[in-house]
């Protein structure tokens, strides 16, 4: 039987179980109880309360807008709805990047407002000192490299990283300092699916991808997306497992017409 079938609550010590035994790991943004609670229910392993809601639920280009409160507003529905699966909330932009000591009190905020099991943030080298930090407060921390959107105006574009022997020695640097700082898990975005598999084969803890091949131990998408709720982001690591956009502007369409013609309510709808 698998580990992801076992357990009642998905923990650290069980993704690493589970990378052990060489079984995938799934994961997925939610941003709100109703739907984190769908997601739970569905068996997903982690639910990330992801800094993508910048750009999904608040309509910003980027992520950097949002901020440490609004993250904490959405990671604290999130908890709500989920009794399985493990939670996991972005740290925003400048909350962590200034300085560790900045960091360890913003991540202390999530975690005794939200009731979430971890922190991710983004960076390697640059924020080692805010991870040693963090996880020797006893938080768990999850690492992001590669494509990192929080950093998205220094590289002025979000086409693959890591292509160049460079970047990509350094990433694996950085991977292996995100290990040896604590991270218990690592995302790597949209970066060659040979550098994502060397990645995972050479650290210890699970490494989860985003358009980083299939390689890794695991794959996150945005709910969003992959739901197909936004329509305008096709990256060629998605695939749309739904197209719910049409799906709800059809209901809206059919509900208005309803109303118009006043076919609803009828008569079983209403109270003698």
């Amino acid at each position: 039987m698998s580990v992801q079938k076992e357990v009642k609550r998905v923990t650290t010590h069980v993704l690493a179980e589970m990378k052990l035994r060489g079984e995938k790991i799934s994961m997925l943004t939610s941003y709100d109880y109703s739907m984190a609670k769908l997601v739970d229910q569905a068996g997903i392993d982690i639910i990330l309360v992801g800094d993508s809601a910048s750009n999904v639920m608040a309509g910003n280009e980027t992520t950097l807008p949002i901020t440490l409160d609004q993250m904490i507003y959405h990671g604290k529905s999130v908890v709500k709805g989920v009794t399985r699966a493990l939670v996991v909330v972005d740290m925003p932009f400048g909350t962590y990047q200034g300085n560790s000591l900045e960091a360890i009190n913003s991540a202390i905020r999530i975690m005794k407002i939200t009731h979430a099991d971890a922190v991710k943030l983004e960076g390697g080298k640059e924020v080692i000192e805010s991870v040693e930090r963090i996880v020797q407060a006893g938080i768990p921390v999850m690492g992001h490299l590669g494509l990192m959107p929080q950093s998205i105006h220094k590289y002025g574009t979000y086409s693959v990283r890591a292509q160049e022997e460079v970047e990509a020695e350094k990433l694996v640097s950085d991977a292996h300092l995100l290990e040896q700082a604590g991270c218990f898990a690592i995302v790597l975005e949209k970066i060659p699916a040979k550098l994502g598999q060397r990645v995972a084969q050479e650290l210890k803890i699970p490494v989860i991808g985003i358009g980083a091949g299939g390689g890794v131990d695991g794959q996150v998408l945005v709910i969003h997306d992959m739901l197909g709720l936004t329509q305008e982001f096709s990256p060629r690591f998605l695939r749309r497992y739904l197209n719910l956009s049409s799906l709800i502007t059809g209901a809206v369409e059919n509900y208005v017409a309803d109303v118009k013609s006043r076919d609803f309510p009828n008569e079983k709808e209403q109270y003698d």
